[in-house]
């Protein structure tokens, strides 16, 4: 039997100030998150991929929705970018928050409804999780998508002709110890909690 970690936060949209709302990033009064998805594990090393921790949480999807389970932005913002190939497409989004910038990732995201430079709102859905055709197509273990909210600017990078749009990456992959987790990343789960 696998093991799931769930935590129930307030739907209702709370305000930081007039102009900012925060929600949960789903439909949903509660997030339940994959096996392996909580912030600061250790992932073990792959293929071309070093050891390094997780860098956000896991989200599984909410409900039995494999058609056009949404996805939103957990608070007003800017697009920043976009990447757009297959099961690692991504969006970040730019916060603007009363109490400070933040940054979130979206990852293992489909059918992208936005574009670079466009404000979203938070009731705006800005993809969808993967349907069944989408998780036989990449791998059930893309059964939900990988949420970050960073501290730091994420870094800049050059687009490439295959995604003009992706102007920005994360420090998904680069956190080796805990001091540099917590110096680029808010843990999603304590944050939301405080916030919501």
């Amino acid at each position: 039997m696998q093991s799931q970690i769930i935590v129930f936060l307030p739907l209702v949209i709370c305000s930081f100030n007039q102009q900012t709302e925060m929600q949960l990033p789903i439909n949903s009064s509660f997030l339940a998150l994959t096996e392996i998805g909580e912030f600061g594990i250790m992932r073990k090393a792959r293929p071309n991929i070093p050891a390094h921790h997780h860098t956000g949480i896991d989200i599984k999807r909410p409900s039995k929705n494999y058609f056009n389970e949404p996805i939103f932005p957990m608070a007003n913002g800017e697009i920043i970018s976009k990447r757009t190939d297959g099961p690692y497409a991504q969006l970040i989004i730019f916060h603007d928050l009363a109490s400070g910038p933040i940054w979130t990732l979206y990852e293992h995201i489909a059918e992208i409804e936005v574009e670079i430079g466009q404000f979203v709102s938070t009731d705006q859905p800005i993809a969808r999780f993967f349907n069944r055709e989408e998780l036989d197509q990449h791998g059930w273990q893309f059964d939900h998508f990988h949420f970050e909210i960073l501290k730091r600017p994420p870094i800049n990078i050059r687009p490439s002709d295959a995604l003009s749009d992706r102007h920005f990456r994360s420090y998904t992959l680069e956190c080796f110890d805990e001091e540099m987790l917590m110096e680029k990343f808010y843990d999603p789960m304590g944050f939301l909690t405080s916030k919501l």
